[in-house]
């Protein structure tokens, strides 16, 4: 499954692993937003590393969880929905808004395999920095480079180049940060 070789989605040896998931995110979720000691102690169980000064919050959803790395100081707003069927490795100094969505499970197009429940997955990259707005959604396979912006709503089915501004669906880069400029302000 990691490794993007199809599977059967409802293989019984996933039950267990998508069960202790879901045990965790019912705690993680359940937990107040005014404790976040005890949402950060169930968020390293869940994901298989979490960076120093982390910030996670509810409602936070994803499928098995071993497969999500978060970097220092990355921050996950209200409602993620991270699908973990291969690797997501999110850097250091991330941002992402409300709502984003990053896919890493596919189904194949013939109507006969997604019938018997067959997918694949590709890895997801959110490099150091990267500011995901709103609503972003990511698919399998793709790398949003170190410092880019990816404007509110875009869905980004292809990869996207360090310091780029990318917007739209399919997400297009319009343009590039310019480093100088931030520093200014």
């Amino acid at each position: 499954m990691a490794n993007g070789l199809p599977y059967p989605a409802g293989d019984p040896s996933l039950r267990p692993y998508r069960k202790r998931c879901e045990t965790l995110l019912d705690r993680f979720n359940a937990t107040p937003l005014g404790d976040r000691p005890a949402r950060d102690a169930v968020l390293h169980e869940l994901l298989g590393a979490v960076g120093r000064d982390v910030r996670v919050v509810p409602r936070f959803l994803c499928e098995f969880g071993f497969f999500i790395e978060i970097g220092e100081r990355s921050r996950i707003n209200f409602d993620a929905v991270l699908l973990d069927c291969a690797p997501i490795v999110i850097g250091s100094d991330v941002r992402m808004g409300p709502r984003c969505q990053l896919y890493t499970a596919d189904h194949p197009h013939g109507a006969e395999l997604r019938r018997g429940a067959w997918e694949s997955a590709k890895p997801i990259r959110i490099e150091d920095g990267a500011w995901l707005g709103g609503g972003v959604i990511v698919l399998p396979g793709v790398t949003v480079g170190a410092n880019a912006v990816v404007g509110a709503g875009s869905v980004v089915t292809g990869d996207i180049p360090a310091n780029a501004v990318a917007v739209g669906n399919p997400a297009r880069v319009v343009r590039t940060v310019d480093q100088d400029a931030e520093r200014t302000r």
